[in-house]
């Protein structure tokens, strides 16, 4: 425990017999549960994470799960509906098993994904064991020991302390990043943070790829974690969602680490365009849903009339430039068209981003 508050981490794990050891070593003895998800890994992960039951690694504090807590009492109905739900609610993610006998009482808990699933099905599905158990501080890290579980507490310590909804690691601020990242993978989290800033509304976030995060108990009853993206993709999504919610976020400086024995199955060029693709699907999803039907703001108007003449205005791009490519005059009607739409397109696009950055910058901690 932390402060007299429960903490776990969920680490999904995916072929990673050589690495899942060492996790488990350097886990700091606040964390009372260590949630393993073994993704489909067809080589000797789950016998490795099995060797550690009969050490004293595997002893924890009880805790129960919630969700079979007797509910009785006129009063108490909505708390019952909200039990019942919580239970139908693993309906909805990947076919998985709880390994354990005794997850009450047990320190790692092994789940296994029947196959693979993507590494954001199987953090969802960690993190439903710890909504279930009722977890106050639920962090997460990979299972290739690329993390240092040494930077845990400086995690969890502003949910703790401060009462914050999600705290994130940020690389980029460290002074050996540029040095120590490969140059591709720089590139790559460059563009995607530019466009998570865009699509999630937290204006000020960077580094948005890492995965090296922790969440809090609140969080993870507002949002739907079985809806999370269940591929490389899902620290994007999740921060879309939990602005959706009104999550306040804090990012925390931690040590960019590379070559320590870990062998990445992320290939850049493969998820940067389903990336992309997800991260603009969602930003519209995000105007809709909180500028609209949860609470309407002047900014939906300026988002959607900036794309109404930006659409208006490429047939005039198009007949422009056939104008001057042809060496003819353009018609005046023709000028102030094209000149109009163009400008005031970018003016309620320009108007509508200071005012998602005003609304939004509370949410940024």
């Amino acid at each position: 425990m932390l402060f007299n508050k429960t903490i776990a981490v969920v680490v999904p794990a995916y072929n990673e017999e050589k690495q899942i050891g060492l996790v488990i070593e350097t886990m700091p003895d606040f964390v009372d549960r260590i949630i393993i998800v073994n993704d489909g890994s067809k080589d000797k992960t789950e016998e490795v994470v099995k060797s550690f039951w009969k050490t004293k690694l595997n002893e924890g504090i009880i805790i129960k799960d919630i969700t079979k807590e007797n509910i009785e009492g006129r009063f108490e109905r909505a708390n019952l509906i909200l039990r019942n739900k919580m239970i139908e609610e693993l309906n909805y993610f990947y076919p998985s098993q709880v390994v354990n006998k005794y997850p009450d009482k047990e320190r790692i808990i092994l789940i296994n994904h029947d196959k693979n699933y993507g590494v954001g099905a199987a953090v969802a599905r960690g993190y439903k064991w710890c909504k279930d158990y009722g977890i106050d501080c639920v962090a997460k890290i990979d299972g290739d020991g690329q993390m240092d579980p040494e930077e845990l507490e400086s995690i969890c310590r502003p949910i703790i302390e401060e009462g914050i909804d999600y705290v994130k690691g940020n690389r980029l601020i460290h002074g050996g990043a540029f040095l120590v990242m490969p140059k591709l993978r720089f590139f790559g989290n460059s563009i995607l943070s530019i466009l998570t800033k865009i699509a999630s509304g937290y204006w000020s976030v960077s580094d948005t790829q890492t995965a090296f995060t922790a969440i809090s108990k609140k969080a993870l009853n507002r949002i739907k974690i079985y809806k999370l993206y269940h591929k490389y993709g899902y620290p994007n999504d999740i921060l879309v969602k939990l602005n959706i919610a009104m999550c306040t976020l804090k990012e925390v400086e931690i040590k960019p680490v590379y070559n320590i024995g870990e062998k990445s199955k992320m290939k850049i060029w493969k998820i940067i365009i389903p990336i992309s693709w997800l991260l603009i699907k969602s930003f519209f999803k995000r105007l809709w849903l909180k500028y609209f039907f949860k609470d309407f703001h002047p900014l939906f108007l300026l988002y959607n009339f900036s794309f109404f003449l930006f659409i208006l205005w490429i047939p005039y791009l198009f007949k422009m430039t056939r104008i001057i490519l042809s060496g003819s005059n353009a018609s005046i009607e023709t000028l102030f068209a094209f000149t109009f739409l163009g400008v005031t397109s970018i003016q309620f696009l320009l108007f509508a981003m200071w005012m998602d950055f005003q609304d939004n910058e509370r949410l940024y901690k």
